[in-house]
């Protein structure tokens, strides 16, 4: 059931700790991604810096009666399994279809993820517990909180497979990136140009801000035509010397 994860090269996990969900939306249309954001997930509970690290996923399906009892907690196929399976440093994202009357996790299964040093949890549902999961201090991104538990409304069938949340598709060693405009995936092969495109994107911008806040008018300043390019690239040079 479940697949390695590859650990995330720390220089990379710090270019992406630079750059914005918003540059990274864009940076990802160049590159033919359309779906990268997440609909749904937004800063819920230690949501305060911006999180990077592998997708660790996690999949719930529609409520079946004789499979989401409170006694499938004790299964092999459990999310309690799959936390004892998530590795430091991932993401775990959660597929929860967008159900927003049973929460997917509580207190107990965030503090143990937060010891297992889990760097986030993103899912298109929500939480229960919702003053304990605030002291657990783990970084969560949901959809809002609700008091029934999960096999209320959902069954829980499997971890490290590919899903679908938030209408983005996700499969395991993807990349998740989140902060304050909310979470988006990477998929795993364009991690290295998109870090190098993002970077360079956000350097650009900056120095646009610096334009703007000078007086500059955006037209042929943003997006830059050749002169302004010209004009970046001379200042890019100066400053890295």
């Amino acid at each position: 059931m479940s697949v390695t994860v590859t650990s995330l090269d720390p220089a990379l996990k710090e270019r992406l700790e630079s750059v914005s969900t918003a540059t990274l939306t864009t940076i990802l249309l160049k590159k033919g991604i359309r779906r990268s954001w997440l609909r749904g997930p937004m800063p819920l509970f230690a949501a305060n810096h911006r999180a990077v690290g592998r997708a660790f996923t996690l999949r719930f399906v529609p409520l079946r009666e004789d499979l989401a009892t409170p006694d499938s907690w004790s299964s092999p196929r459990s999310t309690r399994a799959a936390i004892e399976d998530m590795p430091e440093g991932v993401i775990a994202v959660a597929d929860a279809m967008g159900v927003r009357d049973a929460g997917i996790f509580g207190d107990i299964l965030a503090l143990r993820m937060k010891k297992r040093g889990v760097s986030a949890l993103i899912t298109d549902g929500v939480m229960r517990d919702a003053a304990g999961v605030e002291s657990s201090h783990l970084p969560v991104w949901a959809t809002g909180v609700a008091a029934p538990a999960s096999v209320s409304s959902l069954t829980f069938v499997g971890w490290q497979e590919p899903i679908a949340c938030g209408g983005a598709a996700i499969f395991p060693n993807d990349v998740i990136v989140a902060d304050r405009d909310g979470a988006v995936v990477i998929p795993a092969a364009l991690v290295e140009a998109v870090a190098d495109l993002s970077v360079e994107q956000e350097r650009l911008e900056g120095w646009i801000m610096g334009e703007v806040e000078a007086g500059h008018r955006l037209p042929g300043l943003y997006p830059p035509d050749s002169e302004t390019k010209a004009r970046y690239e001379a200042w890019k040079a100066a400053h890295q010397g």
